[in-house]
């Protein structure tokens, strides 16, 4: 399960080692003026859509990076039985390679609340 810290302006995302191989990444890090809006979601496994490039366990999991030959281009470490948030980015701004991160975190919530309370 990635883990996720907010610290100096920035929101860094540490990735487990089974999520590193299908994420293709130890960590991804972005700035918190690039985050243009952050949602909780109670079903974080039906936000990824499009081609991808990972892992997925129908209805459990999904982990890797979908949307790889269009839309929005997807960072994504999800599963049902946690909370996800859903963060829209300005990709330009959050160093071109995502449009959106897609987690399951257990204090969703909070974590959104603190990414509001840092933009303000």
């Amino acid at each position: 399960m990635a883990t996720v810290m907010i610290t100096s302006g920035l929101i860094t995302i540490e990735f487990g080692a089974w999520e590193r191989i299908f994420t293709g990444r130890a960590r991804y890090t972005i700035p918190l003026p690039a985050v243009r809006q952050a949602v909780v979601t109670d079903q974080p496994l039906r936000v990824p859509h499009g081609a991808r490039r990972g892992l997925t366990v129908s209805g459990h999991t999904k982990i890797g990076v979908w949307g790889i030959y269009g839309g929005p281009r997807q960072l994504v470490s999800a599963n049902r039985n946690l909370p996800g948030v859903h963060l829209l980015l300005d990709r330009a701004s959050s160093g071109g390679e995502f449009d959106e991160v897609v987690l399951s975190i257990p204090d969703a919530g909070r974590f959104v609340e603190a990414i509001r309370t840092e933009a303000a």
